[in-house]
Formats: structure tokens, sequence, C-alpha cells
């Protein structure tokens, strides 16, 4: 029986590494690329909440689900074009400066627009029930959104590895004089980049509502823990951001198990661990500010 409830409590950190993650690796892009550390990255993902809600009256959860995360995306394309591609040869003080006061902002929106108040977000008829295989049960719908999670990563990883604007992509990021020098702008690479980088956030919004319920504060919560991820997996490493998800949920879900009151302190703990034994993160390799 005490299998089984550590089983369930890997998968109930699996689970939490699966939205970590998706808001993780947007932060990694952006940054790996354009040398902007996105404060507001929290604030889309709560968006990517509130949108859902709006989104589920009219077209359902799938409409939902498929819709929010592009409205989201498209919110990024416009942030990118307005503000960030200013602050891309500049200090990167200044676009962290930046994108705190938006992220500020943004939740001070969201209170004017949706109030303080939390609002609920039900799990589709669809994916309600659990999971019987014996003693382990284990809830259909945080099965879903761990399949989810992974197609996300697997599609992402596809996107800057298989084909030829991953390419790019790459060259960017190690070498963007190189690819100046070759004639291919950047600017464009750089919103597409951001606009998956946030469609992401958005989409983990979308799939923690239902779990955790949907408030203003929610992208401030999630931030930091993102960072955690981030840091612990490298600066620029796709695969060391999902090790660092994995490692950050399984950790935080067999402490809940064992130790209860050091929970929350597991991922800071396995921070502090990681950067006295690797100070660039698990997977970390020099990053170059794009140019």
């Amino acid at each position: 029986m005490e299998l089984v409830f550590i089983v369930e409590q890997v998968l109930n950190g699996l689970v939490v590494s699966a939205y970590y993650l998706l808001i993780a690796l947007g932060l990694s892009l952006i940054f790996s690329l354009g040398g902007v550390v996105n404060l507001a990255h929290g604030a889309f993902y709560a968006l990517g909440a509130y949108f859902a809600i709006e989104v589920e009256k009219r077209l359902g959860f799938l409409g939902a689900f498929a819709l929010s995360p592009v409205l989201v995306a498209l919110l990024g394309v416009a942030l990118e074009r307005t503000m960030l591609k200013r602050f891309y040869r500049s200090d990167p003080i200044l676009s962290l400066l930046l994108t705190f006061g938006l992220a500020m902002v943004i939740e001070q929106v969201i209170r004017i627009v949706w109030g303080a108040a939390p609002l609920p977000f039900q799990i589709p008829a669809f994916l309600k029930g659990q999971l019987f295989l014996g003693d382990f049960i284990y809830s259909y719908y945080r099965l879903a959104m761990l399949g989810v999670a992974a197609t996300a990563v697997v599609l992402t990883w596809l996107l800057f590895n298989k084909t030829s604007f991953g390419r790019v992509v790459r060259a960017g990021v190690q070498n963007p004089d190189m690819v100046a020098v070759l004639g291919i702008s950047l600017a464009p690479v750089m919103t597409i980049v951001v606009a998956i980088g946030i469609g992401l956030a958005g989409l983990a919004g979308v799939l923690l509502a239902p779990i955790a319920g949907v408030h203003p504060a929610m992208g401030t919560e999630i931030i930091t823990a993102a960072f955690v991820v981030v840091v612990i997996g490298g600066l620029g490493s796709f695969w060391g951001v999902v090790l660092a998800a994995m490692l950050v949920g399984v950790v935080r879900g067999l402490a809940v198990y064992y130790m209860p009151p050091a929970a929350e302190a597991s991922m800071y703990l396995l921070m502090l661990l990681v950067l006295l034994l690797r100070p660039r993160g698990l997977l970390g390799e020099r990053i170059q500010k794009f140019e």
C-alpha cells in the first residue's frame, strides 16, 4: 500500500512538473535568443486561465483549450513588437524592470475586469472520474495534463531541432553575429519565439485552472518556481529545463508525502545543491545576447 502512495505522489509531482515546465520552457527560450528576463511571464499564464473561462462559456472546454493559448500568444507578439524589441541591445536590467512593471499592470487589469475573488473552472465532463488499477487510483484529468504537457514539449523540440526555423534559432543563440553576416534577420524569428514561449505559459494556465482555481495573483505565485526550474536546468538548455522541472516536481511530490512542512522549501534546497555543484545548472551552456 505504501508503494501505491509513493507512486501517486510521484505522479502528482510530475503534474506539478508539467506546468512548471511549460512556463519555464518559454522563459528559457525568450532569454536564450533575446537576452530578456521576462518577469511578466507569470501574468500571461494567468491570462491564459482567465481567457479560458471566457472562451469556455461560448465554445466549451476544448475550444478554450485550443483558443486561449493562441490569444495569449498574440498578446505576446504585441508585447514583443511594441516593447521587448527595444531592449535586445540594452542592459538586461532594463527589460527586467519593464516586464516587472508590465506584470503588475496585467494583474491589476485582471482585478478590474474579472474582480479580485477566485473564479471556478470546472474539469470537463469527459475527463472527470478516476482510473482504478487495484489499489492505485488516479484522476483522468491529471493523466491528461501529463499527456498534453509531454506532447507540447515534444512538438517544441521538433520545431527547434528538425526544421529550418529551428536551425536559425539555434544559430542565433550560439552566434548571432554570424547569422547577421549571412543576411538573416533575427527580428521575425524572435517574434515567433516570444509567441511560442508566451503561448506555452497560456497553455499552462488553461491546464492548471481546473485544479488550482483562477485568481489574479496566480501569475505572481508561479513565476518564482519557474525561474528556479530555469536556473536548475541551465540557461539556454532545452533538456536541462525539462530535467529540472521533473526533478523539482518529483522532489516536491515526495516531500509532500515524507516531510510536508518542507514541501515548498524543497525546490530551493535543490537549487542550492545544484548551484553549489554546477553553477551553470544541470545542462547549462554559455549564451550570447541577441544582436
